[in-house]
């Protein structure tokens, strides 16, 4: 009871119910909704304060921005989605609010093609070395099975590509990448599509910002031939999995194109599915299912293969009967 008064006191201002609007369009920063309600930076900050404290919305750090959204849990969060449900479609202050957001957006949209127009010669150099993004991410969605996902965890998310690929079966999607310029692609395309109940942080692979046991689901797609130390990041992906939680990994099969390491920033020319089963074990998850996608034919020579791999976190041990339990 207290929560939910404290909740529609703090709901209970006109600029507050448009903030509330607006964030249950996606995500934005003090910066922008000071553009979009036309008011004074500590205004809406003060605004945003009372309504986090209250439970309505959360904040999250990403580099020098704090980002605010709707709250996806608890009492708040169905209260914050009940009071933006009742609001009139037609309301012409929150009708221009949401055309200025729409604007933000555009601007976005715009650097962010800016930016993948400057890299499309390397990433469709790259594509056109192994078989097409959609046959491999149809070969995640086989491989990951018919389980329901409570929560999907995208590492190295980049464009955004895996998490819009399960956002239909996910209760709530998160992407995480360490490229800010990537993550704005991504913002544009989910935005794009309409999805609300999927989201993308800044973070860091090696230093995920979840507690353990947060997700049910966590899938690391063409991202550990970049990195330094992949099984610390096998580590830290199986921390932040739920027991029986399953960990989706697509990579490159050991390869000799040489030129990726100086091109295309690669650390590892592959991985072998020896060495992957390896950083699985020492991590704690148990090997389900390994399948590999053979490369396509190409006149200048062979391509990239493209391996999957599915691991399983343990299931807490259960307690051996008792006498009485077996006398029963």
């Amino acid at each position: 009871m207290d929560e939910l008064l404290s909740g529609l006191r703090a709901a209970a201002e006109a600029t507050r119910v448009r903030i509330l609007f607006i964030l249950a369009h996606g995500e934005a920063n003090v910066s922008e909704l000071t553009q979009i309600l036309g008011q004074s930076q500590p205004r809406v900050s003060r605004h945003l304060k009372l309504m986090a404290e209250a439970g309505l919305i959360s904040r999250h750090k990403d580099g020098n921005w704090v980002l605010f959204r709707l709250r996806e849990q608890d009492m708040g969060a169905a209260l914050a989605r009940a009071i933006v449900d009742l609001l009139p479609g037609a309301d012409p202050v929150l009708a221009g609010d949401l055309a200025r957001l729409e604007e933000i957006r555009a601007r976005r949209a715009e650097a962010a093609a800016r930016y993948f127009a400057e890299n499309a010669a390397r990433w469709e150099q790259l594509r056109s070395l192994h078989v097409r993004e959609e046959d491999v991410e149809q070969a995640m969605v086989r491989l990951a099975g018919s389980d329901s996902i409570r929560l999907h965890v995208d590492l190295g998310t980049g464009t955004g590509a895996v998490l819009r690929r399960f956002v239909a079966r996910a209760q709530q999607s998160i992407g995480i990448d360490s490229s800010r310029d990537m993550l704005a692609i991504a913002r544009v395309n989910l935005a794009k599509d309409g999805v609300r109940h999927a989201q993308v942080r800044h973070g860091e692979i090696y230093a995920l910002p979840f507690p353990d046991g947060f997700a049910d689901f966590v899938t690391i797609h063409q991202v550990m031939h970049f990195l330094e130390d992949p099984a610390r990041a096998l580590a830290e992906a199986a921390r932040i999995l739920e027991p029986g939680g399953r960990l989706l990994i697509v990579d490159f099969a050991p390869h000799e194109l040489d030129e990726l390491r100086a091109e295309h920033a690669h650390r590892r020319l592959g991985i072998a599915a020896e060495q992957m089963a390896q950083w699985l074990a020492r991590a704690g998850l148990a090997l389900a299912q390994h399948d590999v996608l053979p490369p396509p034919w190409r006149p200048q020579g062979k391509g990239l293969t493209v391996s999957l791999w599915l691991a399983t976190a343990p299931e807490p041990a259960q307690a051996a009967p008792t006498r009485k339990d077996r006398v029963r």
